[in-house]
């Protein structure tokens, strides 16, 4: 079977399905790869829960990046945390794809964690400090 119909079965197969297309999104066929993600992409908000704990558990540095942008584009405040903790990450890939989801997020809560992380990196006064 050649490459393209393998990847149109597997596409076909995957779609609508989590965990395979968490599968997919795992591969080391860049391919495969992309496709997973763009299936999950088109779900995320529906699987909020299992992204989180997928995060959680996934030791792949590259499959947790592509986890945490999945994460942040779902919208939901059942994020907040995940994407709040990644902001402060000393890696620079991470903390931009968590202020990303936190934009996106776009409560009182992911704003004001915002503001004072942009504050506190210029070196201005949070507003805990002017009470």
């Amino acid at each position: 079977m050649d490459y393209e119909r393998a990847r149109a079965r597997a596409l076909r197969s995957a779609t609508g399905n989590f965990n395979r297309s968490l599968a997919m999104m795992r591969s080391r066929d860049p391919q495969a790869m992309e496709d997973g993600f763009a299936l999950l992409r088109d779900t995320a908000r529906q699987h909020v829960q299992e992204l989180l704990d997928a995060y959680g558990q996934e030791a792949d540095y590259r499959t947790r990046f592509l986890l945490l942008e999945l994460i942040g584009e779902t919208r939901s405040a059942q994020a907040f945390e995940v994407l709040a903790a990644e902001l402060l990450n000393d890696d620079e890939m991470f903390s931009s794809r968590a202020e990303r989801g936190l934009r996106l997020l776009d409560t009182r809560e992911a704003r004001r964690l915002l503001w004072q992380h942009r504050n506190n990196r210029s070196g201005f006064p949070g507003p805990d400090s002017m009470r």
